[in-house]
């Protein structure tokens, strides 16, 4: 095995590693904050039910992110050369979301969010600071590329719309949503349509500058061993 594809693994093993405790300690806060009084504050964990705590955990478009590109990580971790049908579109959704999802954070929500106590701020720095800048480094670094063609740009989009669609009928049905700029209640249906318009736009220009980077960028892909690739 190369150094290439031992370096790759490594990373990827950690990125993996990260994308785990971020959620453990996630499910930790979630259980340990209250339950009542009812709060549909956005955002917010507190205020459900603890089953209720866990899905507005799983609701985060930054908790969906992260175990995406905590899944491509493991799966680069095992063979660095990875690659599939179903892999490729799954490995750019993957980096859209966490790169998005990275920006999004620093430029607009950090502004508004405020991590209570040690174990909210270790989550809030790794899954929208250290696992983004790793995930995208890592491709850099390692690809593997070239791996992404025309439709595989197009069906990177796909889980962002299933999100949106997926936040807005669970809102309208208790009447909590995972970000301000989604919470219909305060903003309305308008307004929050201009939000989710904007935020497509950015995931479509972040998709096709990772498809730009993937066709001229020098070529990765550091071979693990002679397993044939995984559709």
């Amino acid at each position: 095995m190369g150094t290439g594809a031992v370096a790759s693994r490594a990373w990827h093993a950690t990125i993996t590693v990260l994308v785990l405790v971020a959620l453990a300690l996630q499910v930790v806060v979630a259980v340990r904050v209250s339950g009542a009084p009812p709060q549909t504050t956005a955002g917010l964990l507190r205020g459900a039910s603890l089953p209720g705590r866990i899905i507005r955990v799983l609701s985060f478009f930054t908790i969906q992110s992260n175990v995406l590109i905590g899944v491509a990580a493991a799966s680069l971790a095992l063979n660095p050369a990875q690659d599939g049908r179903v892999w490729r579109p799954l490995r750019l959704t993957s980096l859209v979301g966490i790169t998005v999802t990275g920006i999004v954070y620093s430029t607009v929500l950090a502004k508004v969010h405020q991590p209570n106590g040690t174990a909210e701020t270790v989550v809030n720095t790794l899954v929208h600071y250290v696992v983004p800048i790793m995930a995208v480094l890592g491709w850099l670094l390692y690809g593997p590329r070239p791996r992404v063609g025309r439709a595989d740009v197009v069906k990177s989009l796909v889980f962002p719309a299933a999100w949106m669609a997926y936040t807005l009928v669970r809102g309208a049905i208790w009447h909590w949503y995972p970000y301000p700029f989604v919470d219909v209640v305060t903003h309305g249906y308008l307004t929050v349509a201009v939000n989710a318009v904007l935020v497509l736009i950015v995931l479509s220009a972040v998709a096709a500058l990772i498809a730009y980077g993937d066709r001229h960028l020098p070529p990765r892909s550091a071979r693990a061993s002679s397993t044939p690739a995984v559709a």
